[in-house]
């Protein structure tokens, strides 16, 4: 049996793909609505614009994470590789990807991707970000944006 190492969660969410967008590109609210409760906060300032910028996080366990941002398409599509701060990524890659529906819903779709992966020392974590743990920030993004 192959390992699965890109994992996805899509729903529909009651809210305009611009509403959902601004949470997620702007680092600061993310741990707001983090399914996964490991992030702790993230300096003000930092609004994501464009492929090849840097955010900083604070994880809960007190690790500071440099997220370097590989796709993106105003509204509709971001993608980073975090490394721990100062480091190189290690190839995992998380996708947040929008599809307006109407004006009022949007298609949400979560992708954890680890097939790039290096540090095998970060197999077991990532083995736990299954479909069900990323609809845990689907569903906390879908409250916090349809609020």
């Amino acid at each position: 049996m192959t390992e699965q190492r890109i994992v996805h969660a899509t729903r529909t969410i009651d809210a305009p793909a611009t509403t959902i967008f601004e949470l997620i590109a702007d680092p600061a609210q993310q741990p707001e609505w983090d399914g996964n409760d490991n992030l702790a906060k993230a300096p003000t300032g930092q609004r994501i614009t464009a492929v090849n910028q840097d955010f900083t996080m604070e994880l809960t366990n007190g690790e500071s994470r440099t997220n370097h941002v590989v796709e993106f398409e105003e509204g509709r599509r971001i993608a980073w590789k975090p490394a721990p701060t100062g480091e190189e990524p290690r190839g995992h890659i998380f996708r947040w990807e929008l599809r307006p529906i109407n004006d009022t819903q949007t298609e949400v779709t979560h992708t954890y991707d680890w097939t790039q992966l290096t540090d095998e020392t970060r197999f077991t974590r990532a083995r736990s970000y299954t479909e069900e743990a990323l609809m845990s920030s689907v569903n906390r993004l879908s409250l916090k944006a349809e609020s």
